[in-house]
């Protein structure tokens, strides 16, 4: 194939091709088996699911296809299905690749029949033949076109085989005169289809499809034709027609859902084309490798502890193997900060660029490995075919408070970074599940807590104790992020539980070139999200903690340190310096100003503006208590000294209600900015600043009141 991918002349005819499929068919892995593509990766406009181009050029034509997401039927039910549903019925192609699996065809053809009712120009993809022909599956490829009207051609994305034989199809298929395709209802439909198109040109309805293909909609009761065809004049004759032929269809069906009738038409149609292109050699029963596996892996006491280890080992890599790198990373920005930061003269200049711009974009690069790290290891689980497994294991305990099987996967990794948190509630393809599930990754508390959480732990607990509370911390989170799901799906997302299809696909090894593409695009768009954003948040901290400048503070301390008798004492200067001059910058005068809302919490203005720095990024919250308390902001959770001032400058009852908001409160501003991508919009991301402001405060004002009478 290879000898004809070439750069086509100007005068080349553009092919554009949707790739429709149903979920696990390879339709990824077979726009990655089309050698020399160029890739482009973006969204889908409004929403968050993403939206793969290939171009290429083949012969004399120049390619484009895009991946739409995977759906079983032609529905609207989720957000992918209504991404796929939407473009097909309303955008601008030529073709339809038609992506099916070979060893699975009575099933895929659901999806294929309901296309043929579109009367679009479709190619059939018959993927996977290598593995049909491996379990003694025969497809007469050709009696098939026959059957359809349609080209179907073998090909496998694995082996590459048939990808030329597929583009070949292309050309001739969109080169030939378009015609119908062969999909045959039942009598009693077909009469009512026939009925409704004499109708139809009868009037001369002006339709942008067949009028086959409108009067199979209506008949569906398809909301955009009915829509469309409502202010039509005609409309007055045609409901009584409409409303007598679905009585016939459904007396027919012995139903009274012409749904269910449509989809038993389908259902019959597709067991017909395979009982006459599919041949399979009967043998007598053995277990799988597929069945050999599952019998370990969904094993009924066994599956949930192996799926609990498998986590742990992926946590476990992206935060260790990913700290290395993360040492290197941060290394690099430090020197590289210094090395700027000494060819610039100017003080506030300085200042800017090096703590507002490189310290804001090293803060991002800085998660980049455990990103990549993470997103490998969630591709390895789905391209194996286990994350079905992991719904099937967890979807029963998560449902009784109103949460997903596949909300674990999103929630414990919510307990490394919030970020690649919010990006794999991808998975879930329910909206509802998904937004829900969005709202509780939040009390999962992430790495950059941790600083927080030892810092007081070790302020007031021993050592050996110090481990246990922030084990108790960890899992109290966990446990009021499952509770607050169960409440919020008694309010916020009420309603009936909408049927989940789960799917078993075999189990596959994993494509290598796959699972680079997944990595490398979602780690790509996880820096073009994030990265923009907290370097400009990190400027605003740094506007706000450094302005507006007080000319006489910054003399007085100038003098007292320069006659300072030694090294201790101008460190002490320069330190209630930082403390004196952030108290009157602009993020000190937020803090004095917010101070009576937190005071019943036992919170000082110090306390106030250390939630407020954290906004940005928790790490912070440590380095500016370190500030405010005349040590400096060179200290970490270790010092010694901080643990000392801390212990007696904050009651006990405040610091649990310190904890306590640290836990539940917004997250930081880069994740937030991706919550708010991933939610579909900016009102989320007040619902989630007013829900976990309002939880956060509540459960704080308890905690430090039960406290303090537990103290007495």
């Amino acid at each position: 194939m290879s000898k004809d991918m070439k750069v086509c002349p100007l005068t080349a005819k553009h092919i554009r091709v949707a790739l429709v499929g149903q979920p696990n068919v390879g339709k990824s892995m077979l726009i990655n088996s089309i050698s020399n593509a160029k890739l482009h990766v973006g969204n889908f406009t409004g929403v968050t699911v993403e939206k793969s181009e290939v171009l290429f050029d083949y012969k004399d034509y120049h390619f484009t296809i895009v991946d739409l997401p995977g759906t079983y039927a032609f529905t609207d039910y989720t957000i992918e299905e209504r991404v796929t549903h939407d473009y097909l019925c309303a955008e601008s192609y030529d073709l339809i690749i038609n992506v099916v699996d070979s060893t699975n065809l009575e099933k895929n053809l659901q999806l294929t029949s309901e296309l043929m009712s579109m009367n679009k120009n479709i190619v059939i993809a018959l993927n996977m033949s290598d593995e049909a022909l491996k379990e003694g599956i025969e497809i007469d490829n050709e009696f098939m076109s026959q059957l359809l009207g349609i080209p179907c051609v073998k090909v496998s994305a694995v082996t590459k085989e048939g990808i030329a034989d597929l583009l070949e199809a292309l050309i001739v298929q969109h080169e030939a005169p378009k015609h119908d395709t062969k999909l045959v209802f039942s009598e009693a439909v077909e009469e009512e289809i026939s009925a409704i198109v004499e109708y139809l040109k009868k009037h001369k309805y002006d339709a942008a499809n067949s009028y086959r293909n409108v009067a199979i909609n209506l008949l569906k009761n398809n909301k955009k034709t009915y829509i469309k065809i409502h202010d039509n004049p005609i409309w007055t004759e045609l409901q009584p027609i409409l409303i007598e032929a679905s009585k016939h269809i459904e007396l027919h069906h012995n139903s009274d859902d012409i749904r269910e009738a449509f989809a038993e038409e389908y259902a019959s149609f597709n067991k017909g084309v395979v009982a006459e292109v599919l041949k399979q050699e009967k043998e007598p029963y053995k277990k799988t490798v597929t069945d050999k596996i599952d019998s370990l892996l969904i094993h009924q006491f066994f599956g949930i502890p192996i799926f609990l280890f498998f986590m742990w080992a992926l946590f476990q890599l992206t935060f260790e193997i990913g700290s290395i790198p993360m040492e290197w990373i941060d290394g690099f920005f430090g020197w590289f900060g210094d090395a700027v930061g000494a060819t610039i003269a100017n003080d506030a200049v300085r200042s800017l660029v090096v703590d507002g711009i490189i310290a804001g974009v090293g803060a991002v690069v800085l998660f980049v490995p455990n990103i990549a790290i993470l997103f490998m290891g969630i591709a390895l689980l789905e391209s194996t075919g286990y994350m079905s497994r992991v719904a099937f294991l967890l979807d029963g305990f998560f449902h009784k408070f109103g949460l997903h099987g596949q909300s674990f996967i999103p929630l414990v990794t919510g307990f490394g970074c919030s970020i690649p948190a919010y990006m794999s509630a991808r998975i879930l393809k329910n909206d509802r599940d998904r937004l829900l599930t969005l709202f509780i990754i939040g009390f999962m508390s992430c790495g950059a807590r941790l600083p927080v959480y030892v810092l007081f732990a070790g302020a007031f607990f021993s050592e050996s104790m110090a481990g246990n509370v922030l084990f108790g911390i960890y899992i109290t989170g966990a446990m009021l992020g499952l509770f607050a799901a169960k409440i919020l799906k008694m309010t916020a997302f009420k309603g009936v539980d909408e049927p989940f299809v789960m799917e078993m696909p075999k189990y596959r090894l994993p494509s290598l070139k796959l699972i680079w593409h997944t990595v490398v695009t979602k780690t790509l768009m996880y820096l073009k999200k994030a990265g923009t954003f907290i370097a400009a948040a990190s400027i605003l901290i740094w506007f706000l903690s450094n302005y507006p400048h007080n000319a006489e503070l910054e003399e007085t301390y100038a003098l007292k340190i320069e006659n300072a008798i030694n090294k201790e004492e101008k460190q002490h200067f320069s330190n209630k310096f930082l403390e004196e001059n952030l108290e009157q910058s602009y993020l000190g005068q937020i803090g004095k100003f917010s101070e009576p809302v937190f005071a019943p919490l036992g919170f000082d203005w110090k306390l106030s503006v250390a939630l407020q720095t954290g906004l940005a990024a928790k790490e912070v919250v440590v380095s500016t208590l370190g500030v405010l308390y005349a040590l400096g902001a060179d200290v970490d959770e270790e010092s010694r000294s901080l643990k000392d001032i801390i212990s007696k400058n904050i009651s006990f009852p405040s610091a649990v209600a310190f904890i306590v908001v640290v836990m539940i409160y917004l997250p930081c501003l880069a994740a937030s900015v991706v919550f708010t991508r991933e939610a579909g919009g900016i009102k989320y991301f007040f619902y989630l600043l007013a829900f976990t402001s309002l939880v956060a405060y509540s459960l704080a004002f308890i905690a430090f009141n039960v406290t303090s009478m537990i103290q007495g």
